[in-house]
């Protein structure tokens, strides 16, 4: 097996080009012992984590890289709504084009070895966690469990991104290329042990940005659903919702005064994210116009999720171009790119029921007034023929280019740079939810669906519905696609939609539910059929116009390609490729036992 690894790496070209980021990440925290080298620095791991203030330090880097999950141009978090139900984007409208060795620009290949730089930090802090004599036990379990909650959370990205991958679980001390694939569901088991340790020991109260005892709880219950662990999963979501927290029913906030607004639109202002007022936040990122230059990202959402208002092809009534990047509407609506392009079933179908329309609903999530309407976008320009009228898709060269002009989840994406910013609107800095209670509640309604309590299941999507004044479910209504849609309704922009389209997979595989089974998921998988069923993009499969795109995906991008490199490289193991991609064909079975001696 070995030797037909190193066949299909290209070693004649320069180490420091195949060598992949995931070892030169694990090696940058560490000292090669058979060398004993000086630290070249005080910032060496040994001269920072010998207190408590040395290893607070290190959560610091730590809760940064989860800032990156969510913030900046083509994140994280976008990228899991472009390869889900919800749109496309990224460039990734035919997916075949994603292979191990692509060429081109596509995230999926980076992300591997960069989430393993993430726990290569956390797993810095957990090894040398008993280094120091500790004056407090209780200081002690705190930090060590902040560690293992990010690292879970990295993990759990891991595994419903790329399935069965190498579970590291220590502070590397030497070149090491010996890396073994786990199975994911060998891993889950040890993410639940360690979160079950971390929710003994995080305070039910923390500084902003810090994960509490109700954060781990929550990301608990997660894993719980995944492993098919549905009474646990209720146990564990039932602890936040009978918690210090409660839906935002009242208006509140800063922009709680004005009547055009509603409560939906006050709960997702960035400002009001973190105030003491919000009972529904339950773990947040941090992004703050005030703070330094270095120490914000900016959420970039305007650019990211808004459609291409401004682009020369929004034609007026004259053929002329009838927008421009200028202007109040410039301010508003920023700099759209757009690298999410939302689908119609997201902008119309999914708000329409057998009772209302889109435009009809009484559900706040679709109210207009925090919706930047597709009539509500004006031709800017000065001098068009148009100017200040609303842009008129049947002017357009294409008339099917009216698809690339959608109405925008404002209360979600509208994020206002500081005032007297004067350069390019993308979207501002601003906090972002990692959890709220809503969430909370859809989990506890999944686990009971999976338990076929369907009353209780029906219970809690009502009380997420009520507080957005949607009409009411019944039992009978309650299956996972309904789940999955009210998912979208509430956690549209903030969940990592991909991940829990994944793990919902794996669940019906493993309950071989509708003819899924694990053995054929790279072949048969809930999440291609939804995202074939719903995704407006790939039920069409094609569009013409001013930029003809086909629209295709396969069942076996479930799963995401490892980076050929990563798994060329690691010459005295195995790494295994996920099924349908290049190299697959030399996989072995993944290791079922993590080596708690290296823990």
């Amino acid at each position: 097996m070995k030797r037909e690894i190193l066949k299909r790496g290209d070693w004649k070209r320069p180490l420091n080009m195949l060598l992949p980021a995931l070892f030169a990440l694990f090696f940058l925290a560490c000292s090669e012992d058979f060398l004993e080298p000086e630290p070249l620095s005080f910032f060496a791991p040994e001269n920072v984590y010998v207190d408590k203030a040395g290893f607070e330090s290190g959560l610091v880097t730590v809760r940064r890289d989860l800032k990156r999950d969510f913030y900046s141009d083509r994140s994280c978090l976008q990228l899991d709504h472009v390869t889900s139900d919800f749109g496309f984007g990224i460039g990734m409208f035919d997916y075949t084009v994603v292979t191990p060795s692509s060429g081109t620009y596509m995230p999926i290949l980076p992300l591997f070895e960069r989430i393993y730089g993430f726990i290569k930090n956390t797993n810095v802090i957990i090894s040398r966690i008993d280094n120091v004599e500790w004056e407090k036990e209780s200081d002690r379990n705190e930090i060590l469990s902040q560690a293992l909650f990010y690292r879970t959370w990295w993990y759990y990205r891991l595994i419903h991104s790329y399935g069965d991958v190498p579970f590291i679980g220590y502070e590397l001390k030497g070149p090491k290329l010996d890396f073994y694939t786990h199975s994911r569901w060998t891993i889950l088991e040890k993410l639940i042990s360690d979160m079950e340790f971390v929710v003994q020991w995080l305070p039910e109260k923390t500084k902003i940005g810090v994960p509490n005892k109700y954060a781990a709880y929550h990301l608990l219950s997660k894993l719980y659903l995944a492993n098919l662990d549905f009474d646990k999963a209720i146990t564990a979501a039932s602890s936040v919702i009978d918690g210090p927290y409660s839906l935002m029913k009242k208006r509140f906030g800063s922009d709680a005064a004005d009547a055009t607004k509603n409560v939906i639109w006050d709960l997702h202002r960035p400002e009001n994210k973190s105030i003491a007022e919000n009972t529904e936040s339950i773990f947040i990122v941090i992004d703050r116009e005030e703070a330094p230059p270095a120490a914000k990202i900016g959420s970039y959402l305007m650019r990211s999720y808004h459609c291409g208002w401004w682009y020369t092809w929004v034609l007026d009534s004259q053929g002329k171009s009838g927008t421009y990047a200028g202007g109040p509407q410039y301010d508003a609506l920023g700099r759209a790119n757009p690298d999410v392009n939302q689908s119609y079933w997201y902008s119309y179908e999914i708000w329409e029921d057998d009772t209302y329309s889109w435009k009809t609903t009484p559900d706040l999530r679709r109210a207009s007034s925090i919706w930047w309407e597709v009539d509500k976008i004006l031709y800017n320009r000065p001098g068009s023929v148009d100017y200040n009228k609303p842009i008129n898709p049947m002017n357009f060269a294409f008339p099917v280019d009216s698809f690339f002009i959608w109405p925008m989840p404002y209360h979600k994406t509208y994020y206002p740079h500081a005032p007297g910013f004067e350069g390019r609107p993308m979207g501002g800095a601003g906090d972002m939810y990692v959890f709220r209670l809503a969430e909370t509640y859809l989990l506890r309604a999944e686990a009971y669906y999976w338990k076929n309590q369907l009353n209780q299941a029906a219970s809690d999507i009502n009380v997420v519905r009520g507080r957005a004044n949607a009409p009411a479910i019944s039992a009978s209504e309650v299956d996972v696609d309904f789940i999955f849609d009210e998912r979208l309704r509430e956690l549209a922009m903030e969940e990592f939609r991909h991940g829990e389209m994944v793990r919902v997979s794996n669940i019906m595989a493993k309950k071989n539910l509708n003819g899924y089974t694990l053995d054929n998921i790279s072949k048969k998988n809930w999440w291609y059929d939804r995202v074939m069923n719903y995704n407006t993009w790939y039920k069409m499969g094609s569009i013409g116009g001013r930029a003809p795109k086909i629209f295709k995906t396969e069942p076996r991008y479930i799963y995401w390609p490892i980076d050929i490199n990563v798994i060329t490289t690691n010459t005295m193991g195995v790494i295994n490729q996920n099924e349908g991609y290049e190299g697959a064909e030399n996989n072995i079975p993944p290791l079922t036992v993590i080596d708690e001696d290296e823990n």
